[in-house]
């Protein structure tokens, strides 16, 4: 053992007690091992800072920014309205429809390109239904990297594949696009069913980034306690009408305000004024304390639904929420009342409480004159927020959440996602080329701004990929990954086919943590057929083993899917090995036992 592969097992030792310990951020280690691997002599200082400019982190970089193009414009909320219809609010069925989606799109497409696509609309999705994002990003993100073994295209090691077996052996048979694919789709059901079955149990509880929320922030409901509830009431055929809101009288007597009014005739009327009417068929949607909107609906012979149905898209925390928001002296509102400057139709949200002297007044706020600082509650669309902060009568107390969408460009939008994908499938250009010309596409057709566009990118996860790229490339460069397999494989001696198969799977799966995979491939696809071939076994199905457990990488946040989401999805390092070290253990039992059925592998 020389000193250069002791010193890059003591770099490894370190990296990894650096992530389990969380002695500095995850993006600080990668930092180091750029600075500690060139300083050793273990990589040159071009190889050190080569991972800010690879192939992934650039595709990484591109396809962030394609994604924030898409949800810039709302697409994103389209996609995730579709599949709301199919997976209603059970986690366990969004869990299964964005990781079964990812893992599909991987199969023809880069696994972190996939994640990175689809990571904005499943936060979109636990905004909406209130699950925390920790809940869905990391079957999401597992499923990304499983997804690639479907078909030989959806990884670098299977890309790689046939080109490496060739180099073993001239005459060896090529394996076909869907070779692997029984095996790809056995992981991934094995993967569902593993986060179906113990989600509850490994995956963190916290909301992450972007978790689910209600309409108003923790802070507002420790002023606003009983202020927030939403209610969808459907009001019967037989109720005398129509009636004026001001006639109804449903604020001073319940402390209930009308939101919205769906008509029988489908038109749906947010932030109604107190001239507007209800008529026997119409649905509304209310804000009140749950005793009094139930006291109101017995009063009125109204029926309260369970859940929001018609209105669940235009009210959920993705579209719409609750603020404060402070008159300034210099607010027109002075003096006046909210009824007699007609808030609600020329701002388009609708006041719920005024707090004014350490006091919350609900019941009778339409004819209060209004005074300078006092704090008006308000619910609407974030778009309109974000109007009504640029105005001089009103002050947020919070950042203003959503954004203004630009609905109009989502032609171009998804034109650059297609541009990026024909570029790749169709012309086989670079990855990382295709996708920053389908970034540049959304900046020119000005779908993004270039600052919007740099914003958007998650420089954490960069940076963190682009020191872990470095250290695979010191582990492969000293020979420390050759000596360790080498090691193992001639201390095996004699073994049957299938166990030396599940020895090359589990070596695999440890070089696939902490080197690159494509550097795993091309070190164990010729080791494993030499071994196949003196223990009898078909060196084509140990290449393939290799191929297939490259991506058995679950433990750590190495692989780049898994550095994508760690920050968005709250997780830790600790939080990946208790997820990881039951997937890794499952990934190995279920591919030996595919490989087993559909290649009659024996013992």
């Amino acid at each position: 053992m020389t000193l250069p592969i002791i010193l890059v097992m003591a770099v490894l030792v370190l990296a990894i007690l650096l992530f389990i310990f969380e002695w500095v951020r995850v993006d600080v280690v990668g930092i180091i091992m750029m600075i500690i691997l060139p300083l050793l002599g273990l990589v040159t200082p071009k190889e050190a800072i080569s991972g800010l400019s690879s192939n992934a982190v650039v595709s990484i970089i591109a396809v962030i920014i394609i994604g924030a193009g898409l949800d810039k414009t709302g697409a994103m909320n389209s996609l995730a309205r579709v599949l709301l219809k199919f997976a209603g609010k059970s986690e366990s069925r969004i869990m299964i429809l964005i990781s079964g989606t990812v893992a599909f799109i991987s199969s023809f497409m880069q696994n972190i390109g996939a994640a990175a696509l689809f990571m904005p609309a499943a936060k979109r999705i636990c905004r909406q239904t209130n699950i925390p994002v920790s809940r869905i990003l990391m079957p999401m993100g597992f499923c990304a990297i499983i997804g690639g073994c479907i078909t030989l295209i959806g990884s670098s090691p299977l890309i790689l594949l046939n080109d490496v077996m060739k180099i073993s052996n001239p005459d060896v048979e090529p394996f076909g696009l869907f070779a692997v694919t029984p095996v790809g789709l056995a992981l991934i059901v094995a993967a569902l069913g593993y986060f179906v079955l113990f989600g509850r149990f490994i995956l963190p509880a916290g909301q992450g980034e972007e978790g689910g929320s209600g309409p108003m922030s923790r802070e507002l409901e420790r002023t606003y306690h009983d202020i927030g509830n939403l209610f969808e009431v459907r009001i019967p055929d037989s109720f005398e009408g129509p009636k004026t809101l001001e006639e109804l009288d449903l604020r001073p007597i319940f402390f209930t305000t009308v939101l919205g009014i769906a008509s029988k005739g489908a038109t749906v009327t947010l932030s109604p004024d107190y001239s507007d009417t209800v008529s026997g068929g119409d649905t509304i949607i209310v804000e009140g304390p749950p005793d009094l909107v139930a006291k109101m609906a017995r009063s009125f012979g109204w029926e309260v639904k369970e859940d929001l149905e018609i209105f669940a898209e235009s009210f959920s925390p993705n579209n719409a929420g609750i603020m404060e928001a402070i008159i300034t002296p210099r607010s027109e509102l002075v003096g006046k009342t909210l009824r007699s400057f007609s808030f609600r139709k020329k701002n388009g949200v609708t006041p719920l409480a005024v707090f004014r002297e350490n006091k919350t007044f609900v019941g009778d706020i339409s004819t209060m004159p209004l005074h300078a600082g006092d704090a008006l509650l308000l619910q609407g669309p974030w778009e309109q927020f974000h109007y009504l902060k640029k105005r001089p009568d009103l002050v947020f107390t919070e950042e203003v959440q959503g954004e203004i969408l630009r609905t109009d460009k989502v032609k171009f939008a998804v034109g650059s996602l297609i541009l990026s994908l024909v570029m790749i499938l169709g012309f086989h250009v670079q990855l990382s080329i295709a996708l920053l010309t389908g970034a540049i596409a959304m900046v020119l057709t000005d779908v993004l701004s270039i600052d919007e566009a740099y914003d958007s990118v998650d420089w954490m996860t960069v940076f963190l990929l682009g020191g872990l790229i470095p250290l695979g490339i010191a582990f492969e460069k000293t020979g420390a990954a050759k000596l360790i397999a080498e090691t193992i494989m001639g201390a095996m001696g004699t073994v049957s086919p299938i166990i030396l198969l599940t020895v090359i799977g589990m070596l695999t799966s440890f070089f696939t943590l902490v080197a690159s995979n494509v550097g795993a491939t091309v070190l164990m696809v010729p080791l494993a057929m030499n071994m196949a071939g003196t223990a009898g076994a078909d060196p084509r199905i140990a290449a393939l083993v290799v191929a297939v457990a490259c991506s058995n990488t679950f433990i750590l946040p190495t692989h780049q899917v898994n550095a994508l989401i760690m920050r968005p999805g709250g997780y830790t390092t600790k939080d990946y090995f208790k997820a990881g070290a039951g997937m890794t253990i499952l990934y190995l039992v279920v591919m030996m036992a595919a490989i087993a059925v559909f290649y009659g592998v024996s013992g």
